[in-house]
């Protein structure tokens, strides 16, 4: 029990850190990147330059990479945000601009973390530079959810794993389907 008190410790910590980072580039960047990757509308502008730009294998990345995302928003928001009612963090920790439109749904998992890291995940093995290139914002998207409040860190480290996980998944279902 000391183990789980000192973790829910930390990440309290961490959390309240995060959200003192106050460095102007800070706050112009992380909210451009969020807002671009709203709704997913950044990993699905990529997808369309990847489908209409890269060939034959620019469509398949686009194709595992939306797959991938739907499958982890399906997981993320669809089961696990219903079945685990976690309160979102405390706002008086954050500057009110910050936490004024911030969701009303749980906090845990991210589902915004889930989908950037299903996307890039499922897109890298398959054109390796557009991966890298997806990798920095879903960084920021993750760094970001915490910085504004909306999660805390355990939240975006399992919307990570369900990004990973949605990814693997959809990567497998092909050689699943032939063996059938």
């Amino acid at each position: 029990m000391r183990v789980l008190a000192d973790l829910h410790t930390g990440e309290r910590w961490l959390t309240r850190r995060t959200a003192s980072w106050d460095n102007p580039w800070v706050r112009r960047v992380l909210p451009t990147v969020e807002a671009a990757a709203e709704h997913t509308k950044l990993w699905c502008a990529v997808a369309a330059v990847m489908a209409g730009a890269g060939g034959v294998r620019g469509r398949q990345a686009a194709a595992a990479g939306l797959a991938s995302m739907a499958v982890a928003e399906t997981i993320a928001n669809g089961g696990v945000k219903r079945v685990w009612e976690r309160h979102r963090p405390p706002g008086e920790w954050f500057r009110p601009e910050d936490v004024a439109d911030r969701p009303a749904s749980p906090s845990f998992p991210s589902g915004h973390t889930a989908a950037a890291v299903a996307f890039t995940a499922a897109i890298a093995p398959i054109r390796p530079w557009a991966g890298m290139a997806c990798a920095v914002p879903t960084v920021v998207v993750a760094v970001e959810r915490v910085h504004r409040g909306a999660h805390y860190p355990s939240d975006v480290a399992v919307g990570a794993a369900i990004g990973l996980a949605a990814a693997g998944l959809v990567r497998a279902v092909p050689g699943l389907l032939r063996r059938l």
